[in-house]
């Protein structure tokens, strides 16, 4: 491809996965970009490989095209400043960032970069805005916790997402989901003040004996502090900075499993009432408003949604040499 024209080719092509953004090269006629689309599941993938560039999602690129994704990026090679409502954050090598296509963003590559990105539908998240916004706009280092589990698995499943068939893809999709949830969870618990290493200890058994037990339909508050020899008192007060109480954690916790067994791809797929019996729910029409209530969605709406996803045909690679 003649140099003149390849800083043109490769706007058009970046700024299509999957929303509209404007890219701008550091050099427009000697410049190299490669870029490979895919697909998991319902998410997008993509590897970008390029020379020294900015990349901005503006209002007007949101105005003509809201989509509304969640964007996992692993900085493989290079440098990434991310800047969205109003953070500054800069990846280097084996970092991890997070931003959204919902909110204007820059990202500026001051030298020649590589990246695998993850682009999740928000409608396929269970979290809540305040705990995107935990990790939103940031850089996260990939040293420990589940970032260092994260960070791989986005680099393999990019890496690999051609050879996967659909049933493997949907199941790899649901566990990446899975995996970033878990990090927004941690990030968050991370934020809160806390009250030393004992509350957090004790907060972290609580949590841990309460999703090993989301089946038992007895599972309570009371169940939960006579396990661990504490008052039910006390139980609520470790709680208090945790940002929701022990019922609804449960309850949370529960719909999640539901609407994570309700996503999952099989030809012998459970009822409604199957799945929502198997994690403590006893009365079918409690489970479907709280369902509803939490997703906005009814339990049956929700399952389509996410198998319709899955259906959608993949996108093909583009490159720019």
């Amino acid at each position: 491809m003649p140099d003149e024209r390849k800083g043109a080719y490769w706007r058009d092509a970046l700024g299509q996965i999957p929303v509209p953004v404007s890219v701008v090269p550091y050099k427009e006629h000697s410049f190299r970009g490669r870029l490979v689309t895919d697909r998991i599941g319902g998410l997008r993938v993509a590897t970008v490989e390029a020379d020294a560039q900015q990349v901005r999602r503006t209002a007007a690129h949101i105005k003509r095209s809201p989509g509304d994704f969640v964007v996992v990026g692993v900085q493989t090679t290079g440098r990434t400043v991310l800047v969205q409502n109003g953070h500054e954050a800069t990846a280097v090598t084996n970092d991890l960032f997070v931003y959204r296509t919902s909110s204007p963003s820059l990202m500026d590559h001051p030298e020649p970069f590589s990246l695998r990105m993850v682009y999740i539908p928000r409608r396929m998240l269970a979290l809540t805005d305040d705990e995107l916004n935990s990790v939103t706009s940031r850089v996260t280092a990939t040293g420990r916790g589940c970032a260092a589990v994260l960070r791989p698995f986005i680099l393999t499943v990019v890496a690999s997402a051609h050879h996967y068939v659909p049933a493997a893809s949907g199941g790899l999709a649901n566990t990446l989901i899975d995996l970033f949830s878990t990090l927004v969870a941690e990030q968050v618990a991370e934020k809160g003040d806390g009250d030393g290493r004992t509350r957090n200890f004790l907060v972290g058994r609580v949590r841990a004996f309460i999703d090993q037990n989301l089946s038992d339909p007895t599972l309570s508050p009371e169940s939960v502090a006579k396990a661990h020899n504490i008052s039910v008192r006390y139980l609520h007060r470790l709680f208090e900075d945790e940002g929701i109480t022990v019922s609804r954690l449960i309850q949370r916790r529960r719909l999640e499993e539901c609407a994570h067994e309700l996503a999952r791809r099989s030809r012998t797929a459970p009822t409604v009432s199957a799945i929502a019996q198997r994690w403590g729910f006893v009365n079918p029409t409690h489970f479907s408003r709280a369902f509803r209530g939490a997703y906005g969605l009814s339990p049956r709406e929700w399952r389509s949604l996410r198998l319709q996803a899955w259906r959608e045909e993949a996108p093909a690679g583009v490159g720019a040499q």
